[in-house]
């Protein structure tokens, strides 16, 4: 054995454990390349049918989970009204102050432009209805400048609490909530003070006011937004006993559409 042939005897031995590492490395490498190559072809497939499902997704879930959210936060509201009104009323406190300064400001603006006028014949016509009437400047200087408006009105059974008939401008205020609302309040009140020859009148009702004017099987709800006072309140009650008196028999208090059709052409262009 020369030389040449024991070099190359050591070098197998000396090297066999590098290439069969090497070979373990290669193999690895040829593994991961598969994974990746597989992972990409796998990506073109999937990755549409992603797509395709998180559009969907977006789309439908307002439609299906949308009404559960909601009713949910209606039990948690409900059931958890004192940390609710805790958690908003600072964010409305603020809200309602901005807005009431900013009202107060226009309406304190509008009533100094009015007495500024108090020289004028408009001034002096205002002072004299003010004494004819009782009602006092100011009160008919707000009356001027917030002009009462009949939102609703309501002929309501005596007793029962059942609307016979109804007219409204807006359309924004349940009636059969309201007038359940009214008949337990005037039955309460009326049974509270043992009078049975005084029946209830007026209800302040948030930003409304409501005018009751009885009968003697029914009464009409008169539901006003704006400035109510006095003067307001004798037109109100003289064009609600005219209407009464001279416009409806015993025969509309049965006939709901022949009562409301009548509602409207009386009341539709009211400015009292």
């Amino acid at each position: 054995m020369n030389q040449e042939e024991r070099l190359s005897i050591l070098k197998d031995i000396l090297l066999t454990d590098e290439r069969e590492y090497a070979k373990k490395v290669e193999e690895k490498l040829r593994v991961v390349e598969d994974i990746v190559n597989r992972q990409n072809k796998l990506s073109e497939r999937v990755n549409p049918i992603i797509d395709d499902k998180l559009h969907e997704f977006v789309v439908e879930i307002p439609k299906t989970l949308g009404p559960t959210i909601t009713e949910a936060l209606k039990t948690e509201i409900k059931n958890s009204q004192d940390a609710v009104v805790e958690a908003l009323f600072p964010i409305i406190g603020k809200m309602i102050k901005k807005y009431v300064q900013h009202e107060m400001q226009i309406l304190s603006e509008q009533i100094n432009a009015k007495m500024n006028s108090a020289f004028s014949f408009e001034g002096l016509k205002r002072r004299f209805m003010s004494k004819k009437t009782g009602v006092s400047e100011g009160d008919l200087i707000l009356q001027s400048i917030a002009q009462p408006t009949v939102e609703q009105i309501m002929v309501i059974e005596k007793g029962s609490g059942i609307i016979i008939s109804e007219y409204s401008k807006t359309q924004s205020i349940d009636e059969d909530m309201v007038s359940g609302m009214l008949t337990a309040i005037k039955s309460f009140a009326e049974d509270a003070f043992e009078k049975s020859d005084q029946e209830l009148q007026y209800i302040e009702y948030d930003s409304f006011h409501l005018h009751l004017q009885n009968f003697s099987s029914y009464y009409i709800a008169v539901v006003i937004s704006g400035a109510y006072n006095i003067l307001f309140k004798d037109k109100l009650e003289d064009k609600l006993l005219d209407f009464a008196q001279n416009y409806i028999n015993k025969e509309d208090l049965e006939d709901n559409d022949s009562f409301s059709k009548k509602l409207k052409v009386y009341f539709g262009n009211e400015n009292l």
